[in-house]
Parts: C-alpha cells; structure tokens; sequence
C-alpha cells in the first residue's frame, strides 16, 4: 500500500523499493485466476473486434495449495520439551485458530513470495496475525534475513475501514521496541485514529526475540537479488501458466464450436415478419442448433445435419503436457497433475524419496521449520517463560515412501538395546519426552502397541 510506504518513509524508516509490490500485485492476479492483460483479448470475427475472455483452470491458487498442504497439514506436530510450557503454548495457538489459518497463511505466502505471523499482546490476550506480502514492510535486514519489519492488517468497524500498522523496530542492544498505529482508510488516503482499548503505542519487549517470523519458498529472489522478501512459487513459470490456460480455453471452445448445427432451408422454415417488415424463420429459443439459410438449387432443398468433428484427445495430451512443464517448474515434479475425461487430478501416491518433490519439500520445510520454532519460542517469552526451551517440529512423513522402512528399522534397533522404546513415540508419535516415558509402560497392551508382543 503506496499509503503505508509514504507513513514510513516520513517517520525516517526506509523499505523496499515500491516497485517490487507491482510484482506481488502480478503473482495475485494469478493467484485470484484471471489477469486482465492475458485473460481478457480481442478476436476479429470477420466483421468487427469483439471482447472475449480465456477460460482457466486457475492451476497457480492449486500450486500453492498443494505445497500448503503438504507442509502444513493436520499431521505436522509440534512438541515442547517443557510439558506446561508445550500446553500453554498450544493453547495460544489454539485460542488463534493456527492449524486453520497457519495454513492459509503458507498458500498465500507461496503464492506471493512473502508472508508472516506477527503476535502482539491485545490486553493480556497473546494475539497472532497473519500477514501477506502486500502488507510486509521490511526496514532492516542483514544477509537476507529481516531484523526490523512494519505490518499492516485490515479490519473494519462498522462502516470504518481501518488499518492496523504495527512497527517491531531492533534496538542497538537487539531488544525489541514495538509500535502501534491506527489509520482510517479513504480510498487510498489514511488518516491516524485512536487505538482502540487495549492497545499500547509503543510497548518495550525486554526481549530480543521478535515477535514476527517471516516465511518464504526456500527459492532464490531472481526478481531483485537484494531484496529480503521472497518470490512466488511460480514467478519464474508465468508462461507456464500461460500455456495451460491458452490451451484449456482452445479445449472448451471446441466443443463450444464444434456442436451439432442443423442447417434448414428458408423454403422449409416457419417465417415470421417483424414490426419493422423483417422476415426471419421460427425457431424455439432452446433449439440452438438450428439455423435457416438460403439455399439456391433443388437438390439442397433439404434439412443437412452437420456434426463437426472434435479433437478432444489431443486436447487433453496437450493440457496434460502443460500440466507437466508447469509442475516441473513449480517444484513438483514432472507428474503432480493430469487431465482426463473427469477433469484435473492431483497424484496421490506417495513420494519417493529420489524424487524432485521429495527434495524441494524438505527444503522448503528447513524456513518453515524455523519460523514455527521461533513463533512458538516468541509466545514462551509473552507467557513469561524466559528459559530456553527445545522445539521439535514433526512434518508429515505420511507420504514419503520409506517411511515405514525407517519405522521397522527404528524398531530393530530398540530390541538389539541400541534405542529406547520411548524414543519411537517422541519420532513418530509426536508426543514429548516426558508423555513418551509415561507411555511406555510394561503392560501387555503398550508392548503389543509397539511391535515386542506379550512380554
């Protein structure tokens, strides 16, 4: 928003340059699933020009949400060493509704390049933002990572429309200051309002954890090799995106083109004369594929049925083959999607542990992994647990192919003594040290759990 940068730049702070978010601004036109300079062309008909508009399959909101939901879904967990700490640290995210909008906040970042959470304290409430990239104002970085950053968030209060800024500013002794603001939004003008009750306008952390982790693609920035801010998953497969489209829009116009038409002469059609004298045939309006021609000569007196002939195989071949290259460029593999006769499909076998997919997902897990471990350490100090806690994040394994191998041997090596059964639970179980040692017991039921039989 030009509005925020302008705010910024007069309080003495300096950002990226305004033109990046015109690319930002590009990747969610793709995002939303028409762009005006692609989607919408113009096509002579042999007459005049007339307005069309390309249909699309809107693969580029699909891209993201499959890299959210294989990196953040249902079956990530994420465990605190300390047992108090690991619920009261829950609870918040709970209380935020994370596992929902966690989520969300990951499709929107892949798809923009950028995204944050951003907790702040709203009385004695521990509250988190999600922020897009639109709304991310880096204002200090050092080797690519954000030291000080201002976010913007919109609400609405009955008619108003306004615009929470909150500025986490890096002192010289690496503790955090923090600034709130408040503006009334009036088109592209903002004028300052009050906070509303609860809110500080500058509040000092004591911390130096920042209260905002940034996640990105773990993808190199090759729009401008300076800025801090990511690009999306598919900036560097527009003509991709492009490709998929142009040709799933040929794809419906031919069958749109290529329906029956039944041509009937003049001599055989019911007339009808106009108010202004005009003759022209009868038809019922549902029978669209009929029309009334002109017909000279005797032996064309008749009706003519006239079935064009559709290429629908090499149609889907084609938009398969686009499927493909865009999915490779996209960083998931060269066989995420194909098209048949019932439309897209997304593969569901499980992954290779060789195969492209499987390696771009755990590098992209290595940043989000980073950011969820420091989100949940910046919530420890609010709760006022200063004490340096270990976080274990457990991605999703459900879909890797070795899984279950790595499983048997884990469980190998806990009967040869060189692992503890408790150790199993902590990997694969998601649970906590201490949750793992008192799941593990010396009943018959726990044993037969873990594999050993009746002991």
């Amino acid at each position: 928003m030009q509005a925020i940068l302008q705010y910024l730049s007069r309080e003495g702070y300096d950002s990226v340059d305004s033109s990046y978010y015109a690319k930002i601004a590009l990747w969610l036109s793709w995002y939303k699933g028409k762009v005006v300079q692609f989607h919408n062309y113009r096509q002579y008909n042999g007459m005049k020009k007339i307005n069309r508009t390309r249909k699309t399959l809107g693969m580029a909101k699909k891209v993201c949400e499959d890299w959210a939901n294989l990196e953040l879904n249902e079956k990530v967990s994420i465990v605190i060493d300390d047992e108090s700490i690991n619920n009261a640290v829950h609870d918040v995210l709970e209380d935020n509704n994370f596992r929902i909008k966690g989520n969300q906040l990951l499709e929107i970042a892949y798809a923009l390049g950028t995204g944050a959470f951003v907790e702040y304290l709203d009385g004695e409430k521990i509250c988190i933002d999600y922020i897009r990239a639109s709304m991310i104002y880096p204002l200090q970085w050092d080797n690519g990572e954000i030291l000080s950053c201002a976010f913007a968030s919109e609400r609405v209060n009955g008619k108003k429309k306004l615009v929470y800024l909150n500025i986490h500013e890096r002192q010289e002794n690496g503790f955090y200051i923090i600034k709130n603001r408040m503006f009334e939004r009036n088109g592209n003008n903002l004028t300052a309002v009050d906070l509303p009750e609860g809110l500080v306008e500058e509040y000092n952390t004591g911390s130096s954890v920042p209260w905002f982790q940034v996640i990105t693609p773990n993808i190199v920035n090759n729009v401008d090799l300076d800025c801090p801010m990511g690009v999306s998953v598919y900036a560097n497969a527009i003509d991709q995106l492009e490709g998929v489209d142009l040709v799933y829009d040929s794809y419906l116009n031919e069958f749109r083109l290529g329906k029956k038409r039944i041509i009937v002469p003049n001599t055989m059609a019911r007339m009808m004369i106009e108010d202004s004298g005009t003759v022209s045939p009868l038809f019922d309006d549902n029978d669209t594929e009929f029309y009334s021609l002109g017909i000279e000569g005797e032996e064309n007196q008749k009706i003519q049925e006239i079935n064009m002939e559709i290429r629908a195989d090499a149609h889907e071949k084609a938009i398969s083959r686009a499927l493909s290259l865009l999915s490779d460029k996209c960083g998931l593999g060269e066989d995420r999607y194909k098209f048949e006769n019932s439309g897209l499909k997304t593969a569901t076998e499980v992954v290779s542990e060789k195969s492209e997919l499987y390696q771009n997902l755990r590098k992209h897990e290595l940043i989000l992994e980073g950011a969820l471990i420091h989100l949940v350490k910046a919530i420890a100090t609010m709760l006022g647990y200063r004490n340096e806690i270990q976080v274990t994040i457990n991605f999703d394994d459900s879909i890797i192919e070795d899984t279950a191998a790595e499983k048997q041997q884990f469980l190998q090596e806990i009967r040869d003594g060189i692992r503890q059964r408790w150790e199993y639970r902590v990997r694969f179980f998601g649970e906590t040290e201490e949750e793992a040692k008192a799941n593990v017991t010396d009943s018959q039921s726990n044993n037969m759990l873990m594999g050993f039989g009746d002991e």
